[in-house]
């Protein structure tokens, strides 16, 4: 990640009782007196932001442009986003993990970004963020978080268990537990949408485009050049123009202009 004076960004792990349920959580803060643009890449993972201090913004692909409020849930990011924190902005950000978002809010199915509150219809959130204004130490409001969201998370749901278990080891998960539990591929592939937020051919897909990310990164430490016939081979791809769409897919950049901002993006996913 790019350098700022002044700017920090970091992540924080999640503590073993919640690792089922958080990937991650980032803090960053701007008190470098001008503002400083990031990218955030596709996790395939919803996530759910908190801002203190002057108004975040993020813009899309679309060229969509997001003034984020006090808090903001994100549907399971699939492409890249850039976001800009002005001077005396904080974002600290809670990435859920496979289906922990539907057991907390019982849906997926997001369009984009909405409020929390707004999906509950209840100032829950609102509140919560309230008090985690008070609190001084990035640790002690993750701690904070963690305390309020115990309660509410639900169980999970035994189709999801068997597709997360299988995760890419069978060629199609999908396939195999429609076989196991007799129900057709539509009636899996649903639930799979409705639970993750994602279709087992998107996450596919996905998943193919993350080895060749990091393929590429393990390729270019220490030398920046990377041969990319080797990453179309060893990752699955048809040819190289495939791996180039991909690129643009997820991340609106041809491989060479990554190759050149990457220290400037935020290579959570990795």
């Amino acid at each position: 990640m790019k350098s700022h004076e002044a700017y920090k960004g970091y992540r924080i792990a999640v503590p073993v009782e919640f690792e089922e349920v958080f990937s991650i959580f980032y803090y960053a803060e701007n008190k470098s007196g001008k503002p400083v643009t990031q990218t955030l890449l596709p996790s395939f993972q919803s996530v759910m932001l908190f801002s203190f201090g002057t108004s975040i913004s993020f813009r899309t692909k679309q060229n969509e442009e997001i003034i984020m409020g006090n808090c903001m849930i994100a549907a399971p990011l699939k492409q890249a986003v850039d976001y800009t924190l002005p001077a005396g902005a904080e974002m600290l950000t809670v990435t859920f993990k496979n289906d922990a978002f539907f057991r907390f809010f019982g849906s997926a199915l997001l369009d984009s970004h909405i409020h929390p509150d707004d999906l509950l219809n209840d100032d829950c959130f609102s509140i919560l963020w309230a008090e985690l204004s008070e609190i001084d130490t990035v640790d002690d409001k993750i701690t904070h978080i963690l305390n309020f969201c115990r309660p509410f998370l639900q169980g999970r749901h035994p189709l999801t268990e068997q597709i997360i278990a299988l995760g890419n080891n069978v060629v199609s998960p999908v396939k195999e537990i429609s076989n196991k539990e007799q129900l057709s591929e539509r009636s899996v592939q649903m639930k799979l949408k409705e639970h993750l937020g994602y279709s087992s051919r998107e996450m596919g897909r996905y998943m193919r485009f993350l080895k060749a990310m990091q393929l590429v990164e393990q390729l270019a430490a220490g030398s920046d050049q990377v041969n990319w016939i080797e990453v179309v081979e060893e990752c699955g791809y048809y040819d190289q123009s495939q791996l180039i769409h991909d690129f643009k897919h997820y991340l609106n950049l041809s491989p060479s202009k990554y190759m050149k901002l990457r220290n400037g993006i935020c290579n959570s996913w990795l």
